[in-house]
């Protein structure tokens, strides 16, 4: 959740969300923001009364909310007296792992009661979606079999120390809500639900509030509407006040309201089409693992709690087939590869037209000298009249190296460009930080960029694979855990396959751009900002930015392409050149019908890198201008 953490559970005796909701965003975002149903997660804390804590059985009617569920007992594992437990917990280490006193809630006679246990140790289960715990005086199947069922309980006074801007759930329960601008107030928060991205809280709106039912109608009874818990839309959390300050983007209440009006058939219907739409993905990507004899990847779907299942079938869904069919090949094929230095050799050979040389940012090529002053005006009025979008691809690398969680650099190059309010911006990002780029642009007002022009996509990835292949001399696809694919970004190439499963260019074609520039955030080299007014003044396709002839074109490139252009490179993603890289990967496998951990001594894995220049194999060097960087 960008700037704000939500630890431990609401209260049970508030009201639980029955079904999915539908929360839209105003990121594109290929990832966490979809136009689909969100199922949400209620976090639950007991409110049990202690008035006797020297005992160590109670009935749970005569307990205070001093204690804290951290979990449940799903079920027995082994012969030992294990058992197996599913957290509800932000601390499942520090919960299940660390020995010392813990209490179980358990049915017994009809009452629920309080039991002292001693944890003795815990370990994570695959996926670390549950723990193998084990209890003092539990070292039978049959004792173990007594405690399936019970709710594993903490003192309320032992929850860790929270760091600033991180909250405890249950501390939001009851707050105010006010407007920032005019003060005025919103409502009370009722619930809050993990919708895995980020928060929600759900909002009762004040009465006094005047709303407006689906039919336009007032409303003289107060719905209950949903906020998500980011700092962008909630800069203020005042617990000694009991109040939160809100900053919501314009109809985002109304949104909610009108959302929250639909009946309860409209809701099933909505959700059972999502379900059917999911159903056939699965099937069709499903089929086309099997085509490739990878049937072991649906192993994982026969066993774990429904969460790690609905991993499983989200990731085999996302796998991009075509690319991998693609990338496989390329094992048997090493050999007879593409290469970006023999097309600028055979660019240099041609002569079809001049590599323009810069230094410092200047045009120094004495053809191209008397016409620079009219290659910078063709640029600078392209970019003012709104044909030209860029898209920034934020390296791996850049988040390990950088400060401020990587950023610096993308905030550089923000800031050097011209005409944001006219100019679509694609960010693509590395795995699993596509909310810290979300909260980036939100946090500074997108930067002067229009949001209804900004686009966040996570990076393209494919499956590792095994280097030794089995059966009919296939390489089979590597399991991080039974749920989880093993997976590497793609490269720079990946961005011509992530554009070609989005509808990016539609949209930016239908708003009237030409061309698109592409280029790594993190560049070393400056010069080369007028290959946008070369390529359009000698009616290229393409036009690419090298530096001392190949020297880091990989990890630093720049390259313009005519929208028409790149739409037909998104039509052959088959295209696409890779290199097999021998890796060594730890991974799990299935057998004999357990999960095994494998931990190779040496290299067992290929993960497949693709360049974005390997698009261009087959391109007219005619329609090709290069621009060379030299010292």
């Amino acid at each position: 959740m960008g700037g704000f953490t939500l630890l431990s559970s609401l209260p049970s005796s508030l009201p639980l969300l029955q079904h999915p909701l539908k929360f839209s965003a105003s990121f594109r975002n290929s990832k966490c923001f979809t136009n689909t149903c969100m199922q949400l997660h209620p976090i639950r804390i007991s409110s049990l009364r202690a008035t006797a804590t020297q005992e160590t059985v109670v009935e749970a009617s005569e307990i205070d909310s001093q204690y804290v569920e951290i979990g449940y007992i799903s079920s027995v594992h082994g012969l030992q007296g294990e058992v197996r437990v599913k957290p509800n917990t932000d601390f499942p280490e520090l919960r299940f792992s660390e020995p010392g006193k813990r209490w179980l809630k358990q049915q017994m006679l009809g009452r629920e009661i309080i039991k002292e246990v001693e944890l003795l140790e815990g370990r994570g289960h695959h996926g670390q979606k549950s723990w193998i715990v084990k209890f003092n005086n539990v070292d039978k199947v049959e004792q173990a079999q007594q405690l399936v069922g019970s709710t594993i309980l903490v003192l309320d006074e032992d929850r860790p120390e929270l760091e600033e801007g991180d909250f405890y759930a249950r501390d939001l329960a009851g707050m105010r809500v006010m407007l920032k601008e005019t003060g005025k107030p919103v409502g009370t928060v009722v619930n809050v639900f993990d919708a895995g991205g980020s928060d929600l809280l759900q909002v009762k709106l004040d009465s006094s509030l005047e709303t407006i039912d689906k039919n336009g109608n007032l409303k003289s009874e107060a719905p209950l509407v949903w906020i998500p818990f980011v700092e962008a839309i909630v800069p203020l959390v005042d617990l000694n006040n009991r109040e939160m300050i809100i900053t919501p983007p314009k109809g985002l209440l109304e949104l909610n309201v009108r959302s929250d009006e639909r009946s309860k058939k409209e809701r099933r219907q909505l959700e059972w089409k999502e379900r059917k739409k999911f159903q056939k993905q699965l099937i069709a990507a499903k089929k086309k693992l099997i085509e490739m004899e990878q049937k072991h990847v649906f192993d994982g779907l026969r066993y774990g709690e429904k969460d790690q299942r609905s991993l499983l079938a989200d990731q085999i869904v996302d796998v991009n087939s075509q690319l991998l069919q693609v990338a496989l090949q390329t094992i048997e094929t090493t050999s007879d590869r593409w290469q970006f230095s023999k097309f600028l050799a055979a660019y240099d050979t041609e002569k079809t037209r001049d590599v323009f040389k810069v230094s410092n940012g200047c045009l120094v090529s004495e053809d191209v000298k008397p016409t620079s002053s009219k290659i910078a005006e063709r640029r600078s009025a392209l970019i003012s009249s709104g044909k030209v979008a860029n898209i920034l691809v934020v390296e791996g690398d850049t988040l390990k190296t950088s400060n401020s969680e990587g950023t610096d650099s993308l905030i550089q190059r923000i800031d050097e460009m011209e005409n944001r309010q006219t100019t679509p911006l694609i960010l693509i990002c590395p795995d699993n930080t596509i909310e810290t780029f979300q909260n980036l642009m939100a946090n500074n007002d997108y930067f002067g960029f229009d949001p209804e022009k900004v686009w966040i996509l996570e990076e393209e990835k494919i499956p590792v694979v095994n280097s030794s292949p089995g059966e009919n001399k296939k390489h089979k696809i590597l399991m991080k855990s039974p749920w989880e694919i093993l997976q590497t970004p793609v490269g720079s190439g990946g961005v011509i396959s992530l554009l070609s499963s989005n509808n990016v260019l539609e949209s930016l074609a239908a708003m009237g751009v030409e061309y698109i520039e592409i280029s790594s955030v993190d560049q070393r080299h400056v010069g080369g900002e007028n290959l946008l007014g070369l390529v359009n003044s000698s009616e290229a396709h393409v036009g690419i930015k090298t530096f001392n002839g190949i020297d880091g074109v990989d990890n630093d490139f720049y390259l313009v392409f005519s929208i028409n252009f790149l739409t037909q490179l998104t039509k052959r993603v088959n295209k696409l050149t890779f290199d097999a890289v021998l890796r060594s990967n730890q991974h799990v496998e299935m057998v004999d019908k357990e999960w095994v951990d494998i931990t190779p001594s040496s290299h067992n894995s290929y993960e497949f890198r693709s360049s974005v220049y390997t698009c261009l194999e087959g391109c007219s060097l005619d329609k090709v201008c290069v621009m060379e960087i030299v010292d």
